[in-house]
């Protein structure tokens, strides 16, 4: 007779129970991205857009450039006496966000917000194309340009945004 061989059990250690967080799904972490945006535009800057202006990029950007950085009245006066032909919708896309800052704070005074240009870009929009008859039974492109312009202001008080001064020296 052979013998049997016995095994021994041998009791394997629990497994240890690691808390894994559970992944969130994809459109719960769209709504809550989104839900914290609302939250931080409710305190933060006000922005206005300006979309399909049908004026080229570059030209509208030197008028921007002239604006970034100044304080709101400053930015107003500008672009009131500015010549170039993308002042008045940039003077009235301003206004605009004076408004939108004025909604969104409602208890504070215009005058003691000391509102600032904070940031301003101009970026490319839409282009239509068309045709332009040349010599010799040729054609030429002509490619009408437009833009789009967001702005956003900002209180002084709140952030420490830099403000382009003019130092006069007097002599």
């Amino acid at each position: 007779m052979a013998k049997k061989a016995t095994a021994k059990k041998t009791e394997a250690p629990a497994p240890v129970v690691e808390t894994v967080a559970k992944k969130k799904k994809k459109s719960v972490l769209k709504r809550e991205k989104r839900d914290a945006k609302k939250e931080a535009a409710k305190n933060g800057p006000v922005q206005a857009k300006l979309v399909n202006v049908p004026t080229s990029p570059r030209k509208m950007r030197l008028v921007a450039n002239l604006i970034r950085g100044q304080r709101v009245n400053k930015a107003l006066n500008i672009l009131k006496y500015e010549p170039k032909n993308g002042s008045p919708k940039l003077e009235k896309l301003l206004l605009s966000a004076i408004a939108n800052w004025g909604l969104q704070n409602q208890d504070a005074k215009l005058e003691e917000a000391d509102l600032v240009v904070k940031e301003i870009w101009v970026d490319g929009g839409r282009q239509l194309k068309r045709l332009r008859p040349a010599p010799q039974g040729r054609a030429h492109r002509i490619r009408k340009r437009s833009n789009h312009v967001t702005l956003i202001i900002d209180s002084l008080k709140k952030t420490g945004v830099e403000v382009v001064t003019e130092t006069e020296t007097k002599e």
